[in-house]
């Protein structure tokens, strides 16, 4: 492992406070930053920086990754070599409402990541990308590929998340620090966000309130748990490409399940039945993700070793006792 910090952006996030967990267990020091945004409930943020400002190993740094000072300056003056770029304004429908925050965050924030590891020596850069950019595709035998045409984004989430990929494809050409991009699909779990439809089906099924089922239950999800996510990421960090390199790795279940189909897990679950509001697909959404996971298992010999009954029963569980319930 190369000396120094590994800095992790979004640290406060759901992605973001697992990896940065994982790397304190394994004796890395990390500094995190994260803006605390009111995209979902702050709460659950400051409940994640606590789990990790627990570790002596980590110091939270409170801050806009789009102020480029901000990011170059804690490259430069603490001697990070590794950075793991994972903040991002996520959500497809609230692009929709408030497209210049995925302009700032996404697009100008990832620009000076770039432009931080570029002058300050970083060793690896991976950032997380998204399966959005693959576009709304039929779901078939066989998962979506890293070689896929990656052209036709419906939605301006998956807009600027392929823009961050070719962003740091011409930044690895031009100036050569190697970069591994990641391709997540839904991830889920304890500490999640509440903005999924795991999430929000839990607390409206509890809360005897009806769930909106969108596309009318017809779609299909690759829910790839935390976990497995998690030794995804670190396994691309500890391996990067060549000098000038710029890698692209799908990480998923590579087992995708129907809509309907989680909700009837959540339901015996919960132990309630849900009420179900039926709905035509939503402006941004995609029939269903699969992720082909070939290429990230050659690398890391990455096998997601957690099913969705048993990642769901991790959740609920996680849930009842933040709740209280």
């Amino acid at each position: 492992m190369s000396a120094g910090p590994v800095l992790v952006t979004g640290a406060a996030g759901f992605v973001g406070v697992h990896v940065a967990l994982r790397l304190l267990e394994r004796g890395e020091t990390v500094i995190g930053v994260d803006d605390f945004n009111a995209y979902y409930d702050p709460s659950l943020k400051d409940l994640r920086a606590a789990r990790l400002q627990a570790h002596p190993g980590f110091r939270m740094v409170r801050g806009d990754i789009a102020e480029p000072d901000l990011i170059a300056g804690i490259v430069r003056s603490e001697g990070v070599r590794r950075v793991v770029h994972l903040a991002a304004q996520a959500g497809v429908r609230y692009s929709l409402e408030n497209p210049f925050a995925y302009q700032r965050s996404n697009l100008q924030g990832h620009l000076a990541v770039l432009e931080a590891c570029r002058h300050g020596g970083v060793e690896h850069l991976v950032y997380a990308s998204s399966s959005s950019v693959y576009g709304d595709r039929p779901l078939t035998g066989q998962g979506f590929r890293e070689e896929d045409a990656a052209v036709t984004p419906v939605s301006l989430y998956a807009a600027t998340k392929r823009s961050c990929e070719l962003l740091s494809q011409s930044y690895a050409s031009l100036y050569g620090f190697p970069q591994s991009g990641l391709r997540f699909f839904t991830v889920y779990g304890p500490m999640g966000r509440p903005d999924m439809a795991y999430f929000g089906f839990t607390e409206a099924i509890m809360a005897g309130r009806p769930i909106e089922v969108f596309g009318q239950g017809r779609m299909a999800r690759d829910f790839t748990y935390i976990d497995d996510i998690v030794d995804g990421v670190i396994g691309v960090l500890d391996r990067p490409p060549a000098q000038g390199g710029h890698e692209i790795y799908n990480i998923g279940d590579s087992h995708p399940v129907g809509l309907m189909d989680m909700i009837a897990t959540l339901e015996r679950l919960l132990g309630r039945e849900a009420v179900k509001v039926m709905r035509p697909m939503q402006p941004g959404d995609v029939t269903a993700t699969y992720a082909d996971v070939t290429r990230l298992n050659a690398l890391t010999g990455y096998a997601p070793k957690v099913e969705l009954a048993e990642g769901l029963d991790r959740f609920v569980r996680w849930w009842r006792d933040w709740r209280g319930v």
